[in-house]
């Protein structure tokens, strides 16, 4: 079989009956599309580290907002606040937890959306998604900079391509805004798919190397972007489709 058609095969099989275990199965609950992308940003900037302690984390943070992330961000409180003090995540602090929902709450209250703040950033005209991501994660730090809220866990939080990074959780967040089937929402409908660039993780990393679609060793924004472009040669206008297959092939140990 080409490697086409197994792509669309796993594409196929992998539906949302297939979704758990994943960060995004979280965001299924929401009807209110700023719910589900306040949630998605930050299940996103958990996403990293054993999946069952991300869900963990993910059901501490939603449980906090008391299920309501956008009503509880707009109108965030020094009382709210001491809800997260001690939500931690692997070297994510009490006080790095709180200082995100800070910077989501200046955010939502001037700017009216994450998407209207990124919109900012965002070149359609770029060849990717990566101006965006740049901008958007070098004005938050900025602004957490200005704040004296500037830590190792805040700035690991909002990586830059320009850093080398692949920016595997802001890529994943993006998936889940702008793709748009069964398991992405696609309401961030000034994005187009085909600019997106794949969340690559280990898992991402290792198949796509025995498959050829990346000629780099290590994890990093080129490797993300060689593996993009090789997919978009199966499917130009929307090369991340792949991206959940892959991935949990991945992390189910199973053959592709």
């Amino acid at each position: 079989m080409k490697l086409k058609e197994k792509l669309e095969t796993h594409y196929r099989a992998f539906d949302k009956s297939k979704i758990s275990p994943d960060p995004l199965e979280i965001l299924h609950i929401f009807k209110n599309d700023l719910d589900k992308e306040a949630m998605g940003l930050i299940s996103s900037i958990f996403a990293y580290g054993n999946i069952k302690q991300i869900i963990k984390s993910q059901e501490k943070l939603l449980l906090a907002t008391g299920y309501k992330p956008y009503k509880f961000i707009i109108n965030l409180s020094g009382t709210d606040e001491d809800k997260f003090r001690l939500i931690t995540h692997r070297f994510y602090t009490g006080k790095d937890t709180v200082q995100l929902f800070r910077t989501l709450s200046h955010i939502y209250n001037e700017y009216g959306s994450i998407k209207n703040y990124f919109l900012r950033f965002y070149n359609p005209h770029d060849k990717n998604i990566r101006s965006g991501i740049e901008g958007f994660s070098s004005s938050v730090i900025n602004y957490l900079q200005k704040n004296k809220a500037l830590t190792h866990g805040t700035r690991f939080m909002f990586p830059l391509p320009s850093a080398g990074s692949a920016c595997k959780r802001m890529n994943l967040f993006l998936r889940w805004m702008v793709r748009k089937d069964e398991l992405d929402f696609g309401i961030w409908n000034e994005v187009s798919p085909a600019k997106l660039v794949i969340p690559v993780d280990t898992h991402i990393a290792r198949i796509s190397k025995e498959l050829k679609l990346t000629k780099f060793r290590n994890v990093s924004w080129k490797m993300a972007e060689e593996i993009t472009d090789n997919l978009r040669k199966f499917d130009p206008s929307d090369p991340v489709k792949y991206d959940f297959a892959i991935c949990h092939i991945g992390m189910r140990k199973m053959k592709f």
